[in-house]
């Protein structure tokens, strides 16, 4: 039985309406990013206890902490990324997950990403030895104009710093806005590291509902239900574009039933 949670912070600012959507799809987890207008890094004490007291009450868990923790330049001081992650470490023990979403640093434009490459892998290693230190699992996400856009160089990250506190966040949606088949050259290389999903599906360069991109989600999710995966699909909608008509409610909830249809076809169940 896999689980399926998703980025709230689509749904709106506010914890109760994020809530309200997802309780009424059947979610019982999110991927805690924002709330009241704030990342989950920028929340004090009082907020994080604000947070876990609702989710307590309402029955919810976070599946992941989404940190911006590599979405910076690899130019910049690397002292407030190893800060940041003491705070989402915390974050992640505070709300009992072990999961935090990492990223793998913008480059500097019109220079070749090898140039960086050392750079990059000394950073992601020093963040995975300290996720290790503190008992948290890293989750690297593929995202656009990072050292780990492509599939090769996300697994250049994985096999260097070979770790069991960094693993992969899998997102289909992002390879195929960045000319990668997900699963005909991606996920061959990286399933052996992927402990996590995205679910993101895209044509044309914009993000589609899953299933109707070229992303091969169903296809994805046949794989995962082969090798037994139990783990969370986190859907992260990013349908501005498809709906634009479209409440931001409307959108999430779009997004999540057309996952909860891929996974009726392929008789995967989902909690």
């Amino acid at each position: 039985m896999v689980k399926i949670t998703c980025f709230a912070d689509e749904i709106s600012k506010d914890l109760s309406e994020q809530l309200n959507v997802l309780e009424q799809e059947g979610l019982k987890y999110l991927e805690l990013r924002g709330v009241w207008g704030k990342n989950v890094l920028q929340l004090d004490e009082a907020e994080l206890g604000r947070v876990r007291t609702e989710l307590d009450e309402r029955g919810f868990r976070v599946s992941s902490i989404a940190s911006p923790i590599g979405k910076y330049p690899v130019t910049d001081d690397f002292a407030p990324q190893l800060e940041a992650l003491d705070r989402a470490a915390h974050a992640a023990r505070f709300f009992g997950t072990p999961y935090i979403r990492v990223f793998s640093y913008h480059l500097p434009k019109e220079e070749p990403a090898e140039a960086y490459r050392e750079e990059v892998l000394r950073r992601m290693k020093r963040l995975a030895d300290e996720a290790e230190r503190q008992g948290v699992i890293l989750v690297l996400e593929n995202d656009s104009n990072l050292y780990g856009t492509t599939d090769d160089r996300c697994l250049d990250i994985i096999t260097h710093c070979d770790s069991k506190s960094l693993r992969s966040a899998f997102d289909p949606g992002n390879y195929v806005v960045n000319g990668i088949d997900p699963m005909a050259e991606a996920y061959p290389k990286l399933a052996f590291s992927v402990d996590y999903v995205h679910v993101k599906d895209a044509r044309d360069h914009h993000f589609v509902p899953a299933g109707l991109g070229d992303g091969s989600l169903e296809q994805l999710l046949g794989e995962l239900k082969s090798r037994g995966y139990d783990g969370f699909l986190s859907v992260e909608p990013h349908l501005k574009h498809y709906l634009p008509e479209a409440s931001d409610p409307e959108r999430v909830v779009t997004a999540i039933r057309a996952l909860k249809d891929l996974l009726s076809r392929i008789g995967q169940t989902w909690e």
